[in-house]
């Protein structure tokens, strides 16, 4: 069998509050098959951003073990994690984290030019064209919709074609209308790249597109079943 894209082995977050220590996640074990999406679901606070996040290499497992494309995040130092996670993943917010002293087509080159491309904004221009807004490459991120900023965010993660494609209520910010647009381009993104698609939704519709479902309560995982 290929090795899952995403492994978490008993995969625990205890953060420091005001009152001492708080378990976030209990023990998370899961596996991603590559090229499969896989929703996040369950209450506020049940920990599905925090296990978004430690996917990601974006917060530290306190316990267990998180690996991502065969490489244990644990062990890397924040600089090699911000080098894995340049060439192996995009991520997805639901407050779009563009810069906002840059246009659409700034945001999106960022990080083709960090990774070396020389093509970085001939490759963005295509991204933002794929998403529908390459008449608003010149844009910056105040003079678009929230919609429009959601698609040059998307844009921005898939421009480098990741492996792995992190979201966290994607749709979260948008009307319904901009909504079904995002899922849409989300799931055609993974379609025409072959990403592993992992998302945090409240949105039944959203996650019902995925493969799987995992749902979440009080920092475990009290099923998974299929999506789609």
């Amino acid at each position: 069998m290929p090795e899952p894209v995403l492994t978490l082995d008993d995969a625990r977050l205890t953060l420091q509050g005001n009152a001492g220590p708080v378990e976030i996640l209990r023990g998370i074990s899961l596996q991603v098959e590559g090229g499969q999406s896989l929703g996040l679901v369950g209450p506020s606070g049940s920990g599905k951003s925090s296990l978004l996040m430690l996917m990601g290499g974006l917060e530290r497992a306190t316990g267990g073990r998180v690996l991502a494309l065969g490489q244990d995040l644990g062990t890397m130092n924040e600089d090699a994690l911000a080098r894995f996670r340049r060439g192996a993943m995009g991520v997805v917010f639901q407050s779009f984290h563009l810069i906002p002293t840059m246009t659409a087509l700034e945001n999106v080159a960022v990080p083709l030019e960090l990774a070396g491309r020389r093509d970085a904004f001939e490759a963005a221009e295509a991204e933002l064209e794929a998403v529908g807004l390459g008449a608003r490459r010149h844009h910056y991120p105040a003079q678009m919709s929230g919609g429009e900023q959601q698609r040059v965010a998307l844009a921005r993660a898939a421009a480098p074609r990741p492996r792995i494609l992190l979201a966290d209520e994607p749709t979260g910010n948008l009307d319904g209308t901009n909504g079904q647009a995002i899922m849409d381009l989300l799931f055609g993104l993974r379609d025409r790249h072959g990403a592993t698609l992992v998302l945090v939704t409240h949105a039944p519709e959203l996650a019902a597109r995925c493969d799987r479902v995992a749902h979440l309560r009080d920092g475990l995982i009290e099923r998974v079943e299929a999506g789609a």
